[in-house]
């Protein structure tokens, strides 16, 4: 493989927030163009709990992409404890809904709504265990005598373990996985479960939030941790093990929100996460696993076929220059800055040019 060119299958993004209103139509250009396909997130005010609603907000994102991007929002729903079931068959069954999202309460943006008892979803889960509907988890405890940098793998020890062996047949994905706990978890757990690794848990630790100053702009849930679990993320994205594949968590908030006394978590990584992963995959030496973790294994995993179309990434001499913001409404958005110069771009190309 040329280190100044390379090819691959047009990438897919498992793990998007596009918000709503204003905030989606300043951000779904980014999402549309350099991906697919994506799965949403449904953790809006209110949140997306029932088909109608998925059906609603699908035809929201639709309206807002630009005209003659060939984009395909992949609905979710979020798993509450008074879920109808039917519904979720129902919307199963209509191929609309491809997984339900496990928020525990208070995990993370607006997941109020989340379940706090288990046991009230467990009907609900070994339906999807059933119908091959993945589960997708937010993988963090929200106890208060939990330290948050404990947090995913008490999740791991206390819920998801337990699920998945009450439940041994469901699917599932465990979402910005951020430690070697849940890397060695996800190895070891069977076939049928996954992880999503987002764009900038490959690059920051906390480091990057918490010396020389706080620094709202990489502050995200689930947090950045210490740099061995990085470095295990990035031996697992760039391994080509199928068990891991792209999902950014890329989460647009106004500056306003973000800079102040309790700043929303999320950082804004649609725009540059390409580049920013060729960057990685080439400093790691393994840019010819860069095709499986953005653009194989997640259609593998969600029972999909690869996208036909294929993106070619040319490396320049000089950096890429991307927005530092993007407007919205009133405010800005800040876009993810990864500490170093980019310099890979792609364009889409002619699949028999690929």
């Amino acid at each position: 493989m040329s280190q100044s060119e390379f090819t691959i299958r047009k990438p897919d993004d498992w793990h998007i927030h596009l918000r709503d209103g204003d905030m989606l139509k300043a951000v779904i250009a980014h999402s549309s163009e350099n991906f697919a396909r994506a799965i949403i997130m449904p953790n809006l005010v209110p949140p997306v709990v029932t088909t109608s609603q998925a059906n609603e907000y699908k035809e929201r994102i639709n309206a807002a992409k630009p005209a003659g991007h060939d984009f395909v929002p992949l609905m979710t729903l979020y798993l509450t404890e008074t879920t109808d079931l039917n519904d979720v068959v129902a919307g199963a069954a209509s191929g609309l809904i491809r997984a339900l999202k496990l928020y525990p309460a208070g995990a993370t943006t607006n997941s109020d709504s989340g379940v706090r008892n288990f046991e009230t979803i467990l009907p609900i889960l070994e339906k999807m265990a059933e119908i091959g509907l993945p589960l997708l988890v937010h993988g963090e405890v929200t106890d208060p005598d939990i330290d948050i940098f404990d947090r995913e793998a008490v999740f791991i020890e206390r819920v998801l373990d337990p699920i998945r062996s009450k439940v041994p047949d469901l699917k599932v994905v465990m979402e910005h996985v951020t430690t070697r706990d849940g890397v060695d978890y996800v190895s070891s757990g069977g076939d049928n479960i996954g992880a999503t690794i987002t764009t900038h848990h490959l690059i920051i630790n906390r480091n990057a939030y918490l010396v020389g100053g706080i620094k709202p702009h990489y502050y995200c849930l689930p947090v950045a941790k210490r740099e061995e679990h990085r470095l295990a993320l990035r031996e697992a994205a760039t391994s080509g093990n199928a068990k891991f594949f792209l999902g950014t968590d890329s989460a647009p908030h106004p500056d306003g929100a973000k800079e102040s006394a309790c700043g929303c978590a999320g950082i804004y990584t649609s725009i540059n996460t390409l580049s920013c992963l060729a960057h990685v995959f080439e400093q790691d030496g393994k840019l010819d696993n860069l095709e499986a973790f953005a653009s194989l294994n997640g259609p593998a995993f969600y029972g999909l076929e690869p996208n036909e179309k294929y993106i070619r990434f040319t490396k320049s001499e000089t950096p890429i220059v991307y927005p530092n913001k993007i407007d919205v409404h009133n405010d800005k958005v800040t876009v993810f800055d990864p500490g170093f110069p980019l310099f890979w771009k792609h364009q889409e190309i002619d699949a028999n040019a690929a």
